[in-house]
């Protein structure tokens, strides 16, 4: 995410107050809430959705997730590269490629 997005995001919260009700429990749960509202859009069809809505609900949960990214301290590259590491580890392309199979049934 560029920075300007993230300090909009920053911006949006500080300007209401908001930083008092986001504990990263606080957080977390609006994460999941949000990514069942994404999961939703797609509930009675794969194939037909509102692509308007999709991406609000994905915003959604993004913005949720940099503003938990924030209050840990968290940098969303390092943990990222961090978990590709695990799975590139889990999911050799030589055992995964082709495969839904988790790492465990490989």
């Amino acid at each position: 995410m560029r920075q300007e997005t993230i300090d909009r995001i920053r911006k949006f919260t500080e300007d209401r107050d908001w930083d008092q009700y986001h504990s990263p429990a606080n957080i977390a749960k609006s994460i999941v809430i949000e990514a069942a509202e994404l999961l939703e859009c797609f509930q009675w069809s794969e194939d037909n959705y509102d692509l308007q809505h999709v991406k609000e609900e994905l915003a959604d949960v993004l913005v949720y997730s940099q503003n938990l990214l924030d209050k840990l301290g968290l940098d969303v590259d390092e943990i990222v590269n961090m978990k590709m590491s695990q799975n590139e580890k889990k999911y050799p392309v030589e055992k995964a490629k082709g495969s839904a199979a988790k790492y465990d049934q490989l």
